[in-house]
């Protein structure tokens, strides 16, 4: 009886009490009375936004050069609303992939809710957490279109890093306020006024305006909140206009479909209105809208210039293109501009290591693209390496976090072959145009590159790079850029220590292994971003390997001309090293067309003929060896050779041996 008394009373502690008090506490920490409403079917509570009008609204993002410190400026702005409770364990809560905490980057963009009472009033804040690389910077253009204002984060001990200026210059195109945060003054070698001049030559940005601060302490981070407030302007719209909504982002839940990260920019959106897709023209029915705080909250409606999320009963994606707009049925509206699907830089072919993964990758590859929709995948085979995939991806981080995320989250190995670029050519031949139906066409594939004989000119595609080094180095990667066929275009002393270098790089040059060979030239102090700078006439050639005269299609590369001889004995050398001999003498070479340009030879194996010749005639040893080299040719000629699938591993990994 004891016994059961005592568990009744431990399991009582669980039961909800009756007492309002006891129901006061169950509240989420941080949210203000006029949120708290009762709790929905599925537990969580229904939030009224409608307490909140548009002048209380501000809308802003963090940006920042990788490990500045943005997702603890973040975790504290998330801490100090009471958003969520103050623990040791608040370490990149807004990164929620395991790639993210390891690398210390966002790659997908996070929003989250912030109630903020400043001089009495209630304030709404949307932080939008973006990705910081260039490689994501649509992603980042769409976030920031739907924010008013930034916080701009500088490392107190490093300075101004080239990321820092391409993402400065994105919220200036913007035409968005900027809050400029020095970060990390409690490190030791930190120089907080070096950084504020580095700021005001390079940004035009007044000293007196920049608020030092330590994320990692939380020292001043309540300064940043009340500036944001006074500094960044509320949104432009109202509740009264039709429906548009933005969309930023989605992610997609195997049980609700996709969930749409939305900014409404006019209008109101409540559950059961039925919503159309200005990108798609699909008609949907909404089934929740919340706020994410950071974790989703139900609300009754979500009105003019608010953030949050958006389930539509949407089964893919690529349904949700980011940069879409979404309005109500039969009210349609002008579509917000600047949408464009995502475009490929970068291409690599995708082979399981073992032909029998085959399913297994592929439904791993379908399960990830789900959530990572500016992924192209073409069906792909090998002889060499069997049935794969062609992907294409935004850039070279994005590939290996692709990659990353393939390991990590499905367990999966495969084989990545080198990177390549998308090239164009404009056809002279009226044969070609009549079969494409246009006189460019792209090329992602070394095998469908086309003769130059049906070829006005060959284009491929460059990048302006942006490179922040201390100046001892300078020499060096002036020289490492011109090896690269870089153009300079501009060169900038941000202090008496730092420079600032822009080159015109063609894209081909830096995907392999560029950022390597920067990184270990300036003893890892050199920082380097990049952004599309279009495409640009090219003396481009096709070159294969041969083996004993018959080319192997999975060596064939697209190479300028200049480069060409190189690459072609450093592939021949490699081939050496890696083909096993055979019986029969095996010629390496790299040709241009009909022309070779490096060849290697793989010696037979041979057998001693002579070794039972003791002396004797000399014409006895002659006829032995002679024998034995008419062998060892009818041998060669029936003889295939085969590149073995380890090989080629070793081959086409992307660090090349220098």
């Amino acid at each position: 009886m004891a016994l059961a008394g005592r568990a009744a009373l431990r399991w009582g502690a669980r039961l909800p009490s009756p007492c309002p008090a006891a129901a006061l506490l169950c509240r989420p920490a941080g949210l203000p009375a006029a949120c708290q409403r009762p709790y929905s079917s599925r537990g969580k509570e229904i939030l009224d936004m409608s307490t909140y009008p548009v002048e209380s609204i501000r809308n802003f993002s963090i940006i920042a050069h990788v490990d500045h410190g943005k997702s603890t400026l973040a975790d504290r702005l998330l801490e100090i609303t009471g958003t969520i409770s103050k623990t040791d364990r608040n370490k990149q809560v807004l990164d929620k992939l395991q790639v993210e905490r390891e690398r210390g980057i966002t790659v997908k963009a996070q929003s989250a809710s912030l109630f903020y009472n400043h001089e009495g009033i209630n304030y709404l804040l949307n932080l939008i957490d973006t990705p910081g690389h260039v490689d994501f910077s649509y992603e980042v253009s769409r976030s920031l279109s739907a924010c008013q204002g930034v916080i701009l984060v500088v490392d107190a001990n490093e300075g101004i890093q080239a990321q820092t200026v391409a993402n400065f210059y994105l919220a200036f195109e913007a035409q968005l306020s900027i809050i400029p945060v020095i970060n990390k003054i409690d490190l030791k070698n930190a120089d907080p006024e070096r950084v504020e001049k580095q700021i005001e030559k390079l940004f035009d940005i007044p000293t007196d305006e920049c608020i030092r601060i330590s994320a990692k302490q939380g020292t001043n981070v309540e300064k940043v909140l009340q500036k944001i407030i006074e500094k960044i302007p509320p949104p432009q719209c109202n509740t009264a206009d039709p429906l548009k909504a933005l969309v930023f982002d989605s992610t997609f839940d195997h049980y609700r479909g996709v969930i749409a990260n939305i900014a409404l920019f006019g209008g109101e959106i409540a559950k059961g209105q039925k919503i159309v897709s200005a990108h798609t023209q699909k008609r949907y029915e909404v089934n929740e809208v919340g706020i994410l705080t950071p974790n989703e909250q139900p609300t009754h409606k979500l009105y003019a210039g608010q953030v949050g999320y958006l389930i539509a009963g949407m089964k893919e994606v690529t349904e949700a293109q980011i940069g879409d707009t979404l309005f109500l049925y039969k009210q349609p509206v002008e579509p917000l501009p600047g949408f464009k699907s995502a475009k490929p830089m970068v291409f690599a072919g995708m082979y399981p290591i073992d032909q029998t993964e085959y399913n297994n990758l592929k439904s791993a590859l379908e399960r990830l693209t789900l959530n990572d929709s500016s992924v192209t995948v073409h069906r792909d085979s090998s002889l060499a390496l069997g049935a794969g995939w062609r992907l294409g991806f935004l850039g070279l981080l994005h590939m290996e976090v692709f990659n990353q995320r393939l390991e990590q989250e499905y367990n999966m190995s495969v084989i990545l072959t080198a990177p390549t670029v998308p090239y164009k050519a404009v056809l002279s031949s009226a044969k070609l145009i009549k079969e494409y139906g246009k006189d460019q066409i792209t090329i992602i594939n070394p095998a469908q590159f086309p003769d130059k004989l049906s070829v006005s000119e060959y284009l491929e595609p460059t990048v302006l790079g942006t490179i922040v080094t201390p100046h001892e180095y300078i020499g060096k990667i002036i020289t490492l850029c011109q090896d690269r066929r870089a153009v300079q275009k501009d060169m900038l002393y941000i202090d008496e220590n730092r420079v600032m270098l822009k080159y015109l790089f063609p894209l081909n040059e830096i995907v392999v292994d560029f950022y390597d060979a920067l990184k270990s030239l300036s003893s890892g102090y050199a920082s380097f971003d990049y952004e599309d700078a279009g495409y640009q006439s090219a003396d481009l050639i096709k070159m294969d390997i041969l083996l004993n005269g018959n080319p192997v299609e999975e060596l064939a590369t697209v190479i300028h001309k200049d480069k060409a001889y190189a690459a072609g004995k450093l592939l021949c050398e490699r081939l050496k090293e890696t083909i096993p001999r055979q019986l029969f003498e095996i010629a390496i070479q790299a040709a241009i067309g009909k022309k070779i340009i490096a060849r290697e030879t793989l010696k037979a194996y041979r057998k001693n003929v002579v070794a039972k010749c003791y002396g004797g005639d000399i014409t006895r040893r002659m006829k032995l060896l002679k024998r034995q080299a008419e062998g060892k040719r009818l041998m060669r000629k029936i003889g295939n050779v085969e590149v073995p699938r380890d090989a080629f591993i070793r081959i086409l990994k992307r660090e090349t041996d220098k």
